[in-house]
């Protein structure tokens, strides 16, 4: 045995812990530190005590043929075995990562697993296998074994307790004396649990930490200090390395299977430092440790002084007496709880009560932006990476495209060269999947032809992402092209391979454009279904309308488009003969779809086509919602004569036309928009006329329908219907082939009157 074992049970992301764990490492100045962490990244060690690594980082283990196997290890400025490994590295300590190998533990399930996933951590207690991530964090507390101290001490959790003794301590004490209260108290709770939580596991765990300390002590070290989470501290002593057989952990850590693994660092966030995250050894609020760390002293009035900073960046009403008052409020109600200190809970009821004037809607962006924090790490460029990620940092840097963890949005104009290069990286990550930027709803319409608007935010699970997309190539481009490839030979519907089109011009790979032609040629000639066809023509539409503007070749699906649209329209009055309601609004939104693409479109060899057919398709007999739609289409784009459309308004509602039908005529020409009815009281003055002949018992079957049909409106548009009909509207003017009831010329009645009686018999009246 060395003449000095020193083991220190921490908080995992403590900033109490640490402070107690740099005066406890000066005390006893190690010549090894031994720290509980995956061994599988000694090699990395060292970079932590590099100028450009900058927490919160966190250490990515991964299987390097399922690179979805990976397990993340965060560590920030104020997390002990982090300040650990730079106290050891500035001293020219030895510092060994001791934990269980991620070699050794079973590949996990999930995709992107994380320590988050195996730990269940509250004040000191660190990592169990079984906690999943779905577990809310009132229920991992409920596990805690320290609940049992905490009560018996009178606080609510293990969590509080822990926060309250350690975290928040302020004393000048002698922290060895502290670290062996700590190691007490855990062989207490360590007692009243009965045995280790989910034994397996730990029991490996433990197995190979003492392994690890016994190989510390056979190398010669003489003052040894072991770093772990305070829950291992009592099973890590010497006395216990000496009653405990090395044999028996051996034969614990024999049974595992080990398996290969690499690691690298990667950038981390407060936000997936956080509980909320579903992190296991996650802390309620980074961002208040990170101030617990920084400032020793003055710890309310720099708090305090910080909000009302970020108060008044968000426009919002803070004043210098308004913080002093604050930080009254805040530590009276510390000494009315006996706390030497305000905590959190007295600086934020304080921040609710005078700064926010008890509205807690500042306190959310407060507690998102301060409390939690959504500060962005960094790592050294020359840090273990595959050559894929290197190639997106070079582009990222060279596009000047920060990497943060904030949301951004970024407007792009596509007539700058470095704006279309930056479209196109997105774009190609996105083919990836690779979700860094994403489209701004209004722009996957292509509503603006120059300019798109993407929304950036950087989480660290995109660093096991790019990973794994390192299997299609080394460089974006080339991975990018890759990617399509294998999921044009794998697709089997039309409207995906088109859609993945557009994604391919604006994402610029010519090298996959011949395949996915070529693919879609082959799927659409087999096509059997006109819905099929008409799901996949509008992306190629968008294509052809806007490919040119992002400089890119579209004049290579022009064929495509020609093709679809022909067999479109030589199937859709069949396609349309017999349709139920579900299959109607299923054509309703396909024929809209279309439609749009075509106008968007504007080249009459391809819209004077649709809407010949339309006009068929609307005088066909088809299902009222198509037939409507097909007539609203031809009118909004002033395709048929008003007059003709008013006719075949007249027509499907007259009263010898079923009520059902008749409402879904209406509901397929006046969904989305009123305005028609706005422009042409004759229309108004039909369609009110129809509402107001309807029998009882017919209006309480049409109502929900006319209802969901009027819904759609904008309410300015109904509000502009109602005053129209409130004022009255002119009765519709009769027009080939309308009879209007209100107009009946008498003496030409008089004239069939002799030949009705004799059909029909004298009881005619």
């Amino acid at each position: 045995m060395p003449s000095e074992l020193h083991i220190l049970g921490i908080r995992h992301h403590g900033p109490g812990s640490a402070r107690l764990l740099t005066r406890a490492l000066r005390a006893i100045e190690p010549d090894a530190v031994l720290i509980e962490g995956p061994p599988d990244a000694a090699e990395l060690i060292s970079l932590a005590g590099h100028a450009d690594m900058v927490p919160p980082v966190a250490l990515l283990v991964y299987d390097p043929e399922v690179p979805s196997n990976a397990s993340y290890y965060p560590f920030a400025d104020f997390s002990p075995e982090w300040q650990a490994m730079r106290w050891g590295l500035e001293h020219k300590a030895d510092v060994r990562f001791i934990d269980l190998p991620q070699s050794l533990r079973p590949p996990s399930t999930k995709k992107a697993d994380s320590e988050a996933d195996r730990e269940c951590e509250s004040g000191g207690n660190d990592e169990c296998e079984a906690t999943e991530p779905d577990v809310p964090p009132a229920e991992r507390h409920r596990q805690d074994p320290l609940d049992a101290l905490a009560h018996a001490a009178g606080f609510a959790d293990g969590e509080a307790w822990w926060g309250r003794l350690i975290e928040e301590r302020r004393g000048d004490e002698n922290p060895l004396q502290v670290f062996d209260a700590i190691r007490e108290a855990m062989s207490s709770a360590r007692a009243e649990c009965g045995s280790t939580p989910h034994e397996p596991h730990e029991l490996a765990r433990e197995a190979h930490m003492r392994k690890s300390i016994r190989a510390a002590i056979k190398d010669g070290f003489t003052r040894i200090a072991v770093v772990c989470g305070a829950w291992h501290a009592p099973v890590l002593t010497a006395d216990v390395l000496k009653s405990s057989p090395a044999k028996a952990d051996d034969a614990i850590l024999k049974q595992l299977v080990k398996r290969k693994t690499t690691a690298t660092w990667i950038p981390w966030t407060y936000d997936r430092l956080s509980l909320q995250s579903g992190y296991g050894a996650g802390i309620a609020s980074p961002g208040w440790y990170e101030h617990l760390w920084m400032n020793h002293d003055q710890v309310s009035t720099r708090w305090l002084t910080k909000v009302a900073r970020f108060m008044r960046e968000e426009d919002l009403d803070a004043s210098p007496a308004s913080v002093i008052e604050a930080v009254r409020l805040a530590d009276s109600l510390a000494a009315l709880r006996g706390r030497s200190i305000a905590g959190l809970d007295e600086l934020s009821e304080a921040t609710l009560s005078i700064l926010c004037h008890g509205n807690p809607l500042p306190m959310r962006v407060i507690e998102r932006k301060l409390i939690v924090g959504n500060r962005l790490g960094h790592i050294p460029e020359h840090a273990p990476s595959v050559p894929l990620q290197r190639d997106l940092a070079a582009q990222q840097k060279s596009l000047r495209l920060k990497v943060s963890a904030d949301d951004a949005e970024l407007d792009l104009d596509l007539r700058k060269e470095t704006d279309v290069a930056r479209s196109r990286l997105l774009h190609r990550l996105s083919v990836l999947g690779i979700p860094w930027g994403t489209l701004a709803a209004d722009q996957k319409q292509r509503a603006s032809t120059f300019h798109e608007v993407w929304k950036l935010q950087w989480k660290p699970e995109f660093a096991v992402v790019v990973i794994e997309a390192a299997r299609w190539g080394n460089t974006i481009v080339d991975a990018a092209a890759a990617c399509v490839q294998d999921q044009a030979s794998k697709a089997q519907e039309l409207a995906q391979l088109t859609a993945l089109l557009d994604h391919v011009m604006l994402a610029d790979l010519p090298g996959a454009i011949d395949t996915l032609i070529s693919r879609i040629q082959s799927l659409s000639a087999v096509a059997a279904t006109i819905g099929s066809l008409m799901d996949a023509l509008p992306p190629l539409v968008r294509i052809l309308r806007y490919g040119n503007v992002r400089k890119t070749d579209a004049a290579l699906v022009e064929p495509l488009v020609d093709g679809l649209l022909a067999r479109i329209c030589a199937g859709l009055v069949p396609a349309c003969g017999s349709l139920d309601d579900d299959a109607a609004a299923e054509m309703h939104s396909r024929i809209d779809g279309v439609s749009s693409a075509l106008s968007t479109l504007a080249r009459s060899e391809f819209v004077e086509p649709w809407h010949h057919e339309l006009h068929k398709l609307g005088s066909a007999g088809v299902h009222g919602l198509v037939a409507g739609r097909a007539w609203r289409i031809l009118l909004d784009a002033q395709a048929c004569d008003p007059e003709v459309a008013a006719s075949r308004i007249a027509f499907a509602l007259s009263p010898g036309n079923d009520a059902a039908q008749a409402s879904a005529w209406v509901e397929g020409f006046l969904r989305g928009s009123g305005t028609v009815l706005l422009h042409d009281e004759r229309l108004l003055a039909i369609v009110d006329r129809w509402v107001c002949s309807l029998p009882p018992e017919t209006f309480e079957q049409v109502c929900p329908i006319a209802r969901r049909t009027f819904s759609t409106f904008a309410k300015p548009e109904r509000r502009t219907i109602g005053e129209h009909l409130r004022r009255g509207v002119r009765a519709a003017q009769p027009s080939a082939g309308v009879i209007d009831g209100d107009d009946d010329d008498l003496a030409r009645c008089e004239l069939v009157d002799p030949v009705l009686r004799l059909i029909l018999g004298e009881q005619m009246p």
